[in-house]
């Protein structure tokens, strides 16, 4: 348990991604459901006023639109999947909208598909799009891009993607709601003597294996689903908790630590460790950087991003979210970071300050070559 999260770290954690599943929004699938999702932003009110970041990952919009085309069944062919979420999405960004209003928090929808979060670029984009979001206070409402995604629709697993959102943002902490109280060691609508689970491993292969789709002890029910998202989510360090979302008061219970409410799925190491290991960790580096002295002891001493000013000379080839090497006057390799510049836009910017970036490319993607949070030293 050395070095991992416990459940006391709830109440000072800043940034949370929640994801609410469309039993939770739409009365099991009955069109949306408004006094819920004011239940929903009532709860994260109170958690932005305490101070922390909040980003929520919906699910419903197929729901919605089936009740507001008037279908009773929903469809199994894509394209009639894809016109009702196309239909729904409209009404579930807007109920989102208007009741977190009430309570002066600005919203922002952004839709995703797997292919934005495993592209670099595109990663990258909505990575800084959300943390301008965050920054300013808005909470993002993020939903699968149904009208275009070809398996995620089919499936409904918006665990995943909220895993992935949780790792784009640097999430402190991810709560999966669901109908199940959290994790049990059996199936509890068969062992009426199952007991719930409230704090483990994320990444633990016996919780896999409990939660297997294919004869594990919970059988079917969404849990695997939640079990590799939790795992997922431990990559970037990032806590994971599975909770019932009729549990009442149940996102203020999590952020006051109280016990027992859901499973707490403990990532093994911190946020910056498990991110600062993977960049360590990448070997194919596409270029390289080398520093003068002054930034060279900021990096090293002081924990600084690297500006574009501080640069002497760039080798190689890369584009933006490329891995590069960083290496001092002596021509000591010291550091790895991730580039938000392509090797041709980084040679133009070579000792010139943050404030003319825009001037000299044209545009400004962000003020530093390489963000603190995507550099580490070796």
């Amino acid at each position: 348990m050395d070095g991992m999260m416990s459940r006391a770290h709830l109440s000072t954690d800043r940034r949370w991604v929640v994801k609410i599943g469309s039993a939770m929004v739409t009365g099991n699938g009955a069109g949306l459901d408004m006094a819920a999702i004011d239940r929903w932003a009532q709860q994260i009110a109170a958690l932005r006023a305490a101070g922390r970041e909040v980003v929520i990952v919906t699910s419903g919009a197929v729901a919605e639109g089936m009740a507001r085309l008037g279908w009773q069944d929903r469809p199994t062919a894509l394209p009639q999947l894809q016109a009702a979420a196309a239909v729904g999405q409209m009404g579930l960004v807007q109920a989102y909208a208007d009741v977190l209003r009430r309570y002066d928090i600005h919203t922002a929808q952004i839709l995703l598909t797997h292919e934005d979060l495993s592209d670099r670029e595109r990663y990258l984009n909505a990575r800084s799009t959300l943390r301008v979001l965050l920054g300013l206070g808005v909470v993002p409402v993020v939903n699968e891009n149904d009208t275009v995604a070809t398996d995620e629709i089919r499936f409904g697993d918006n665990d995943t993607l909220a895993a992935l959102v949780a790792n784009l943002v640097e999430a402190d902490v991810l709560v999966i709601l669901t109908d199940q109280l959290g994790l049990f060691d059996a199936d509890p609508r068969r062992n009426p003597t199952a007991k719930l689970l409230t704090e483990v491993v994320a990444g633990d292969p016996a919780l896999e294996s409990m939660a297997s789709p294919e004869g594990g002890r919970l059988g079917r029910g969404g849990m695997y689903t939640k079990v590799m998202a939790a795992k997922r989510a431990a990559q970037s360090g990032a806590a994971t908790i599975v909770a019932s979302g009729a549990e009442p008061e149940v996102l203020v219970r999590l952020a006051s630590a109280e016990p027992g409410v859901g499973t707490l799925f403990q990532p093994a190491q911190t946020r910056l460790a498990a991110r600062k290991q993977w960049l360590a960790g990448q070997l194919r580096a596409q270029g390289e950087v080398q520093v003068d002295a002054g930034a060279a002891a900021a990096l090293r001493q002081g924990g600084r991003s690297l500006l574009p000013i501080g640069v002497i000379r760039v080798d190689g080839k890369f584009d933006r979210g490329d891995l590069v090497r960083i290496i001092d006057e002596t021509g000591r390799d010291f550091a790895r970071g991730l580039v938000n510049y392509s090797a041709d836009q980084a040679r133009k910017l070579c000792r010139q300050p943050s404030s003319a970036i825009a001037d000299v490319l044209g545009f400004a993607e962000e003020d530093e070559l390489i963000h603190r949070d995507n550099l580490v030293i070796l």
